[in-house]
């Protein structure tokens, strides 16, 4: 309520000693209202054909208000974080929904001659960092221009990020690790200008993973591709879960209508046919299982 009635308040005193209620949302009318019940500070009156708020005692509401807002933006010093700029003027660093100018890709090479250039001829040799030190980070912003040559994949799990053997033997590429939902920073990053030689999806199969795949398709610069791994009609008609189809069925119906409108690959929409039909998900772990199932006979089109 604190932050709500902040704004309503700081909104009344800058329009003078009353301002009309339709100029205040349904919310802050709320809240506006109940604050007046409780210091009779501000009062509701009739006025025309609607109403108004007035200021009833003014040094009292602005001492209530410096309560809850100590600064002002214009007392405060320039270059501030904006997360510090928040606890100064409303006591809650996450007000006003701020996002951070930097995000940081937890990345990987697999393979030799893995990098990033941008503008300024910096390089990052992901391929010499992943050798040291196993993984690398970068730090990126929208405006920057780091580009990579290989392709860029993208993988939901940890066990994925952590052992590559899935991938083919001779692989060159980027592999960053997010968990769950893709950030909308690295949305926004990959939709300003391409970043790498093609962006790769290899998410769960169920409805979060096809979601992030139509965020992509919606918003990536460069060329994409959701990646269906080998056999995976037989490994979902094998180890598919109900359980996962169902807890993410409503996000499956959405990117569904999404990737159609987008006109997706048919190889993905095929895939959806099949796991809408018999009411699987499949986890993309399975991967390693297409191997070994295969040597002991357990997949078969039969």
């Amino acid at each position: 309520m604190s932050r709500g009635l902040a704004a309503a308040l700081s909104k009344l005193l800058a329009k003078g000693d009353e301002a009309s209620a339709s100029v205040f949302s349904p919310e802050q009318r709320r809240v506006l209202d109940e604050f007046a019940r409780r210091t009779n500070f501000v009062a509701q009156a009739p006025k025309g054909r609607g109403s108004v708020y007035q200021v009833v005692d003014r040094s009292a509401l602005e001492a209530h208000l410096r309560t809850m807002r100590p600064d002002i933006p214009e007392n405060l010093p320039e270059g501030l974080p904006r997360r510090a700029a928040n606890v100064a003027t409303h006591r809650d660093s996450k007000a006003l929904k701020p996002a951070h100018d930097m995000h940081y890709l937890l990345l990987k090479a697999v393979g030799a001659g893995v990098s990033w250039c941008n503008g300024a001829g910096d390089v990052f040799d992901l391929s010499s960092v992943t050798q040291v030190a196993g993984v690398g980070a970068l730090a990126t912003r929208a405006t920057d221009d780091w580009y990579s040559d290989r392709p860029l994949w993208l993988v939901e799990n940890q066990a994925l990020f952590d052992r590559t053997d899935w991938l083919a033997p001779n692989a060159q590429v980027s592999l960053m690790y997010y968990a769950g939902h893709i950030p909308d920073r690295v949305l926004e990053w990959l939709s300003v200008k391409s970043r790498a030689q093609e962006v790769v999806l290899f998410p769960d199969y169920d409805g979060t993973g096809l979601q992030n795949y139509a965020r992509l398709l919606e918003r990536c610069s460069a060329p994409c591709a959701f990646w269906l791994m080998p056999q995976w009609e037989l490994l979902l008609a094998r180890y598919g879960s109900d359980a996962v189809w169902r807890d993410t069925q409503h996000q499956f119906v959405t990117a569904v209508d999404r990737l159609k409108a987008l006109d997706a690959p048919r190889e993905v929409l095929e895939l959806c046919a099949a796991m809408n039909r018999q009411g699987r998900a499949l986890e993309h772990e399975a991967v390693w299982l297409s191997r070994a199932a295969t040597e002991r006979g357990l997949l078969s089109h039969e």
